[in-house]
């Protein structure tokens, strides 16, 4: 019965006896026991995760960017199509940003037990705030200097130098799009073959997923000696990425329908609410395309030629869920260990949550792989994904929900472009 679960419940499950454990080794004095033989299984399922970031981050921007070589050939439209779903993404992170710096979900603990968490984390602390002050001594341009690898296969080594991975990554898959198409048809196979290797061994690792969770929240739980302010801060969270999602849904999209498509919010959201429905259930952007596709052309009236190009492009290049996600749980996290990120730390989740979203799989656990990158780049210790893993099913249906809704407000905003958007308000 138990193998018939989804994943997701597994999970939960997982966390669930994971907290248990975790409060009885508190309770019971057994923390060493807890330490010694259950955490080290967390650490293992988060190396796992660290193991197939670098691969799966070039993989996926390589085949998703050179995949998009019609745009080529639809070049007004489909430059258009990318910098509308590039911008929205960077407002999509700016929001989830500027939520957890308001709201600071992981404040609740005193200083004095951030300290403390400080101190256990201190290897990784410290090489990110000896990191900060560098830059702070830097040229104003060293951020974007810094972007580009003097070595790609020592950068490549380093999950801490992702931003010269993804720089590589989009310069060598424009040269693929450049070079013609019969002379780079061996490279996309290969591409396209690595990257249903790499998702398979995605899909390996999280089948470990609910094992990793309850040894890391077992772990933690002693670590942080069963504070409360824990679940405290950790229903915060969830109040606070919600709240970013649902902005993006009931009042950044349909405020930008009505000012650049001219669609009425409430017909907007009347109309794409078949699709957000399914996008909830199934978590899955790709699965609810052909409902996203109905729903667009017979709500909206955006032209077939139009919704057929945008939204599929959508699908593999635009996630402002999973990137408002990513800036709020990355901060989050930021602020359980009592670490203050700098604005260049918070500019480098910006674009690394943008770039991210590019080659983010539609697979379970391919965001939390994606967070992992967000994370380890600007030097937040990694072993606070055991606080958010448990929770992330519900925020990932309604990210899912989030991606949707962009990519209808994309095509809308095209099609009104380009004068074949026939809705009359």
């Amino acid at each position: 019965m138990l193998r018939k679960l989804p994943l997701w419940v597994k999970i939960f499950i997982g966390m669930g006896i994971g907290i248990l454990v975790g409060l009885a080794g508190v309770w019971l004095s057994f923390e060493e026991i807890v330490s010694d033989w259950i955490k080290p299984w967390g650490n293992i399922f988060l190396k796992l995760l660290k193991l197939i970031a670098v691969p799966l981050i070039f993989v996926s921007l390589v085949k998703g960017i050179s995949s998009l070589s019609d745009i080529s050939r639809l070049s007004k439209i489909g430059l258009k199509t990318i910098s509308i779903y590039i911008v929205t993404t960077i407002i999509a992170t700016t929001v989830g940003l500027g939520l957890v710096n308001l709201i600071q979900p992981g404040n609740v603990f005193p200083d004095d037990r951030q300290e403390e968490y400080r101190e256990r984390f201190l290897e990784d602390i410290s090489t990110k705030q000896l990191f900060a002050d560098e830059v702070k001594d830097q040229s104003p341009l060293y951020f974007f200097e810094d972007m580009i690898p003097e070595n790609i296969f020592f950068a490549a080594s380093d999950n801490s130098k992702m931003l010269q991975i993804i720089f590589f990554a989009i310069l060598f898959a424009v040269a693929m799009i450049m070079v013609p198409e019969k002379q780079v048809k061996g490279v996309k196979v290969f591409f396209d073959g690595l990257n249903d290797v790499i998702l398979k061994i995605i899909d390996i690792i999280m089948r470990f997923a609910p094992v990793g969770v309850f040894a890391l929240m077992a772990g933690l739980i002693v670590d942080f000696s069963g504070d409360a302010e824990l679940f405290s801060a950790l229903g915060m969270y969830m109040i606070t990425a919600g709240a970013g999602l649902f902005i993006l849904i009931l009042i950044f999209y349909p405020l930008a329908m009505r000012l650049f498509a001219g669609i009425k919010p409430r017909d907007f959201l009347r109309g794409i609410f078949p699709a957000q429905m399914v996008a909830f259930s199934t978590s899955s952007s790709a699965a609810t395309l052909p409902v996203t596709l109905k729903q667009v052309i017979n709500e909206f009236k955006v032209s077939g030629s139009i919704a057929n190009f945008v939204l599929p492009v959508g699908v593999t290049i635009n996630m402002d869920g999973t990137s408002c996600y990513q800036a709020v749980a990355a901060v989050f996290i930021a602020q359980v260990f009592g670490m203050d990120l700098s604005i260049s730390q918070q500019l480098s989740i910006v674009l690394l949550a943008t770039m991210a979203s590019i080659g983010s799989p539609g697979v379970p656990g391919g965001s939390i792989v994606m967070l992992i990158v967000v994370l380890t780049s600007v030097g937040i210790p990694v072993e606070g994904l055991a606080l958010i893993l448990g929770v992330d099913r519900p925020i990932d249906m309604l990210r899912t929900v989030v991606n949707i809704t962009g990519d209808s407000t994309v095509a809308s905003i095209v099609a009104k472009s380009e004068g074949e958007l026939g809705y009359e308000g």
